[in-house]
């Protein structure tokens, strides 16, 4: 872990993070990441997606989006092979750390009902459920020419 670096992705490794996601984040509730979707979110904000790397490994993500007004995370994910070492709690920190350079005063993480995994590392770092609140989703279908 001597080698473990915590930074932004860079463009080539866009399709490497898709990959990654695959194995070690949460996917059954979800509709699919596309490669447009990662492209467009790097495009916008190259800083927000933050990659603990090891080597030429990616061991783990976290997307710290910041709208202008909030501070919001998505995507925190930890290589199955390497939780329990705190990088999960270092790209927490990481990802407060560049909400705090733009002037943010709270971060919300979308965290499922159902994956109590990822409750404890929330809650270890101060985060809890907001019960007063609740997340309306619609999908948008895709431009057309």
């Amino acid at each position: 872990m001597a080698d473990l670096i915590f930074r932004a992705a860079q463009d080539g490794e866009l399709p490497a993070v898709l990959d990654f996601w695959q194995a070690a984040a949460e996917n059954e509730s979800r509709p699919v990441d596309t490669p447009a979707a990662i492209e467009a979110l790097h495009r916008r904000d190259p800083g927000a997606l933050i990659l603990a790397v090891d080597g030429d490994e990616i061991v783990g993500t976290v997307i710290a989006g910041w709208d202008g007004w909030r501070c919001h995370l998505y995507r925190l994910a930890v290589a199955p092979w390497r939780r329990r070492e705190g990088i999960g709690g270092r790209l927490i920190a990481a990802a407060e750390g560049r909400f705090q350079t733009f002037g943010g005063t709270r971060a919300d993480a979308m965290v499922l009902d159902g994956n109590e995994v990822a409750h404890g590392i929330w809650a270890a770092h101060g985060y809890g459920r907001q019960q007063e609140w609740s997340r309306w989703v619609k999908p948008l279908p895709p431009l057309t020419d």
